[in-house]
């Protein structure tokens, strides 16, 4: 019984430390979301940036589970801190007339390394009808 304690702690010791995806480590990762706006006909009216637009981020490969999100700010920036090494999948909604539903994820996958303590992604643009 003492062995089987020993091994168990032992083993309870070695999953516990490792580190995933999520928070808990030291990088940041920023974006700007931008709302392209168009009239029923198709044609861009007007490029600014989305305030309040809530961006969803999802820790590793579950592409069904999302983990966070934070609203983009008055210039529509947005960041998530103290994220540790690994794969990332940040989302937003955006309008789509093709779309049953009426909407559509406009997806961005990234890698953070132990080297970068920042990231910066492209903006992400979503569409307004």
């Amino acid at each position: 019984m003492k062995i089987f304690s020993i091994g168990f702690l032992t083993l309870l010791a070695l999953t516990s430390c490792t580190k995933t995806e999520g928070t808990g480590g030291a990088a940041t990762v920023k974006g700007t979301v931008i709302v392209e706006e168009y009239n029923t006909f198709g044609t861009l009216l007007d490029t600014y940036p989305a305030q309040d637009q809530k961006v969803f981020i999802i820790y590793g490969s579950e592409d069904n589970l999302v983990d966070d999100d934070v609203s983009t700010s008055y210039d529509g920036s947005f960041e998530f801190k103290y994220l540790r090494t690994g794969s990332y999948t940040a989302f937003v909604y955006s309008d789509c007339r093709t779309c049953a539903s009426g909407d559509s994820a406009v997806k961005v996958s990234f890698e953070i390394d132990a080297k970068k303590d920042e990231l910066d992604l492209s903006d992400i643009i979503i569409h307004k009808y």
